[in-house]
């Protein structure tokens, strides 16, 4: 029979070696011996198509071999009568369940407790000889041992949580600075957008969670959340708030956040909301006579555009609210992770952004691309190279960096005329112009600028409230870009009583701009 068949059972005869044994190091050995009995056995094994069937009665007798040997170094305890040990070679074959059920217990106990339960009960060890093993004192070997009894005796660990069985959705991103291509160089967020990952950080957002508790809530042993949190710890994606207890450092979007801006957003706003739409327009309508790259973009899709760069602007020179500097992570650049889990029932006020600025010597210009706003669809921000060959066709009429045009035109940033030119799709100021825009956005929004800010501040204090307090800094940023962000209240509210037009088909709100 031909051998290579194994190779496609290696991982299922692990699974069962996990599931047979309560921990890594054994898992690996059952597997190991299981395998090598299986290649020295095959040459007698005469109807291939029994393989399967062969193979799991041949692992159920290795298992069995190897949990004799097993018993032989390693008691089993029995938490009722701790002093009498029961060794698996006393154990009958319909005791397989009790065994099974005092392995799972022992494997959803955190590391703090299922060591001491194996260095007494299995190796045997007196709490002193534990206490110098461990190097902690012999005090918190007897206390975490009477705490490890009692959690086994009451079944703490084998009980799953019906959200077990749910595993939480959950998007992971980040936002801040940092130079990411995600592909050479992924995103911080991709070391740690494996499922496990996200459910531990879902359940240990709200308040902290132990490792038992996490594992009884993901219905996984516990040294599996262990191994996660080691690398969430590393990657700065959760704090440990006290000994053995952690929680999510970093913002998750949520429903509520939603349903709050959902009651009371509107209704903040409508004591203005007439001046604010009505100013809008008188700026929409001097802007327009601002000569600048227009990219053919109707005087309706502009209008939302010079909206956006109004309200960035605004937010820069009227809100007082803290803006806390990023820390520098572990890759040594400044940035934070964020998530959601949001259903869509109730969109939460948000107006994303992405912001990216050439680095060529010869480039002068940024991008910005706004989204999340009634009619603005996502345009994901510019590569530096785009932003330089968009630059040279619009201020010089060609570029030489044919592979650049190439790509931005297949993302859409350029397009080819039937005549063979070629013609930028996103509006450019120039520095000059883009001065003479801000200096009509003063004129035109002062005046109501103080009255807006209180309404949006007193807004923006209740918010704030929604948030873990220990994420008060995240949560600081989230508010001032809400400053902003309520121009989305605004439009849609305009869109609303037919104030004014929805922008075209497929829209992207997005610029460039001369630094």
């Amino acid at each position: 029979m031909d051998a290579s068949i194994i190779e496609s059972y290696v991982e299922k005869v692990y699974g069962y070696a996990v599931n047979h044994t309560y921990s890594r190091e054994e898992a690996d050995d059952l597997s190991q011996e299981i395998l090598f009995t299986v290649v020295r056995e095959l040459p007698k094994l005469k109807d291939e198509n029994k393989f399967e069937p062969w193979l799991w009665g041949l692992a159920s007798n290795v298992t069995k071999s190897f949990r004799r040997n097993m018993g032989k170094q390693r008691a089993m305890y029995s938490y009722d009568i701790p002093e009498n040990l029961m060794y698996e070679e006393d154990f009958e074959d319909d005791s397989e369940e009790l065994y099974d059920s005092l392995r799972t217990k022992i494997a959803m106990l955190s590391s703090i407790y299922r060591d001491i339960i194996v260095l007494y009960y299995y190796d045997s060890l007196s709490t002193k000889q534990i206490s110098e093993q461990l190097n902690i004192p012999e005090g918190t070997v007897t206390w975490r041992l009477s705490e490890a009894r009692k959690k086994l005796k009451k079944m703490e660990c084998t009980e799953m949580n019906e959200t077990a069985l749910k595993p939480i959705k959950m998007w992971i991103d980040i936002y801040g600075t940092g130079e990411y291509d995600g592909k050479n160089v992924p995103f911080p967020s991709e070391y740690i957008n494996d499922a496990l990952s996200k459910n531990i950080l879902y359940y240990s957002y709200e308040k902290p969670a132990t490792v038992e508790e996490l594992a009884k809530l993901c219905g996984v042993p516990a040294y599996y959340v262990e191994d996660r949190i080691d690398n969430l710890l590393k990657r700065e994606a959760v704090i440990e708030v006290s000994k053995g207890r952690y929680q999510t450092d970093f913002i998750i979007w949520s429903d509520k956040y939603g349903i709050y801006c959902e009651e009371n957003a509107e209704k903040t706003l409508l004591p203005i909301m007439d001046r604010l739409i009505d100013t809008l327009k008188a700026l929409a309508k001097e802007a327009s006579a601002i000569d600048f790259y227009k990219a053919g973009r109707s005087e309706t899709d502009l209008l939302y555009l010079y909206g956006m760069l109004a309200f960035d602007y605004l937010s820069r020179h009227y809100c007082k609210l803290p803006f806390p500097e990023m820390k520098q992570k572990y890759d040594g650049y400044w940035w934070s992770y964020i998530g959601g889990v949001e259903t869509g029932k109730h969109p939460r006020i948000r107006i994303g952004s992405q912001y990216s600025a050439n680095r060529g010597s010869r480039g002068k210009c940024s991008h910005t691309t706004w989204f999340g706003m009634n009619g603005i669809h996502f345009r994901k921000m510019m590569l530096d190279t785009y932003i330089n060959a968009c630059e040279d066709i619009i201020f010089r009429g060609f570029s030489e960096d044919k592979i650049a045009v190439a790509n931005a035109t297949q993302d859409g940033y350029i397009t080819k005329k039937e005549d063979g030119s070629f013609f930028v799709t996103v509006p450019c100021f120039t520095s000059e112009q883009k001065r003479e825009f801000d200096a009509i956005v003063e004129k035109h929004f002062a005046e109501l600028m103080p009255e807006y800010s209180k309404i949006a501040e007193t807004f923006i204090a209740d918010y704030k409230k929604l948030f873990p307090k220990h994420l008060s800094d995240d949560a600081d940023r989230m508010c001032h870009a809400m400053f902003k962000s309520l121009y989305r209240v605004i439009i849609e509210y305009a869109q609303k009583t037919n104030m004014i037009e929805v922008p075209t088909p497929e829209y992207y709100c997005d610029v460039m701009i001369q630094r």
